[in-house]
Parts: structure tokens; C-alpha cells; sequence
């Protein structure tokens, strides 16, 4: 029988304080080797908040994590060094992120978009830039969208 802890943890910085010692403790298992490696799979999520899942095995203590991904929203905020999204995309652009740093974010994100290869997941990506007023390489989203499908971008999905 397995045991089950998730709880969110800033990237990079796992502690065996709050909340992963309290919940790991009666379980007996090694906590300072569970956060190393909570911090080693997290570090490229410094300074956001990461779901972790711990699964123990009860009998043998042997552990997997697995990490979930911030939300897409945060990840571009977080590029782009700004709080939050427009209250009104259309009109108002918060930020311009170029064509690296979306697929940076795509391949963050790649666990948990829907696309099957890199080039649809940045189209995801550049669906959540429309929401939140963000340009990318200074043109609209819809324009990047329509020059990707158009293959003038391919040479990022390679």
C-alpha cells in the first residue's frame, strides 16, 4: 500500500519545516534525501509555488516524486517580471515575450498542455498571451498564431 502527500512548495526551496516534514514524518521515511530532491526537480520554478506529490511505498520506504507545473499565467508573468495580466487584453499590453521564451514556457508546460508536438503547445501558450495582454515579438498574438501555422517559426520547433 502506497501513502499519498501533495503539497505546494516554492521551486528550489523545499525545507523539511512546514508542510513537508509534518506530513513526511510519521511515515517514517528519510525527509532531508525527499526535499533535495524536491528542490533538484523544482529549481527551474524558483520563486513560484509547485505542486509536489510524494508517493511512499509503506513497506520498503523507497519514494517517487512527481512535480506538477505552475499555472501557464504564472509562468509567462514570471518571464516577463510583471504582477499579473491586462484587465483588458485588447486594449492594454502588459508585456512582449519573444518567440524563445514561449517555447521555454511550452516545454515547462509540456506534461500538461494538450498538444501533441512542441509547435501546438507554443499555439496553447500563445492562446493564454491573448487572454492576459501579452505580445510576443512585439506583433498580436492571432498574427504570431497565423505566421507559426504558416510555418515562418519552425525553425524554434526543430
Amino acid at each position: 500500500m502506497a501513502d499519498t502527500v501533495e503539497v505546494l512548495v516554492e521551486g528550489g526551496k523545499a525545507t523539511p519545516g512546514q508542510p513537508l516534514g509534518p506530513a513526511l514524518g510519521p511515515l517514517g521515511v528519510n525527509i532531508p534525501k525527499i526535499v533535495a530532491e524536491i528542490n533538484n526537480k523544482t529549481k527551474a520554478f524558483n520563486g513560484m509555488k509547485v505542486p509536489v506529490k510524494i508517493i511512499i511505498d509503506s513497506k520498503t520506504k523507497d519514494f517517487e516524486i512527481k512535480v506538477g507545473t505552475p499555472p501557464t499565467t504564472s509562468l509567462i508573468t514570471k518571464e516577463l517580471g510583471i504582477e499579473k495580466g491586462s484587465g483588458s487584453s485588447k486594449s492594454v499590453k502588459v508585456g512582449n515575450l519573444t518567440m524563445d521564451q514561449v517555447v521555454k514556457i511550452a516545454q515547462m508546460k509540456a506534461d500538461s498542455l494538450m498538444g501533441k508536438d512542441l509547435k501546438k503547445q507554443v499555439l496553447e501558450i500563445i492562446g493564454t498571451c491573448t487572454s492576459m495582454g501579452v505580445t510576443i515579438e512585439g506583433k498580436e498574438p492571432k498574427a504570431i498564431r497565423a505566421d507559426i501555422l504558416a510555418g515562418n517559426y519552425d525553425q524554434h520547433f526543430a
